[in-house]
């Protein structure tokens, strides 16, 4: 069930990007080919499509984290624009909010986003995101391709259970092309395909 090439050095950058790697993959060739191990998914691929064009070693050049002046966070203290979710924020955050606080994705973007807003501008963006969450489903960041693939079966196969979105899964990302989820996937669920 798995026609997924291996993926080596002597793959051309078009049949790379037709398969789905898992980051660990994608950091193994990184390593025994020379090249940056570090980044994220979407930068590892980048990096891995360079080099199997060009045979090119991109290197990235890291920003320097400033070291954060602030010593205390108030309420009315402003976002700073080199944010960074640190213990000292978590605290602040959990103090104002509550134990249940946690760095959700769309909170961290918006604290990005708004450099100079106040933290208290911050815990109301807060509940408001959490309020949304509740009624909409936020969109899963590009580069959690399973979770995507994950939730489209759920909202196409109510009843199914996660084993059978898995296999589903395991298959779609065997086949060249794209990762979302299609009808024709539940293909792995037959017998004749086990």
């Amino acid at each position: 069930m798995n026609n997924r090439p291996k993926l080596s050095c002597e793959m051309n950058v078009e049949t790379f990007k037709q398969f789905y790697y898992l980051k660990e993959e994608l950091v193994c060739f990184c390593r025994d080919n020379g090249l940056q191990t570090t980044g994220s998914k979407a930068e590892l691929t980048e990096r891995i499509a360079t080099y199997l064009n060009t045979g090119e070693c991109t290197t990235v050049i890291k920003k320097r984290k400033r070291n954060s002046v602030m010593q205390i966070i108030t309420p009315d203290t402003e976002i700073e624009s080199n944010f960074v979710c640190s213990e000292k924020h978590r605290a602040f955050f959990k103090e104002h909010i509550g134990n249940q606080f946690t760095f959700i994705v769309p909170f961290q973007k918006w604290l990005k986003a708004n450099a100079g807003k106040t933290y208290r501008e911050a815990i109301q963006a807060y509940y408001a995101i959490i309020e949304h969450k509740k009624t909409d489903k936020l969109p899963i960041d590009s580069q959690f391709e399973y979770n995507t693939y994950i939730r489209e079966f759920f909202a196409d196969n109510k009843g199914k259970s996660l084993q059978d979105a898995i296999k589903c899964w395991n298959y779609k990302k065997s086949l060249q092309g794209h990762n979302r989820y299609e009808k024709s996937d539940l293909i792995a669920l037959s017998d004749c395909n086990l």
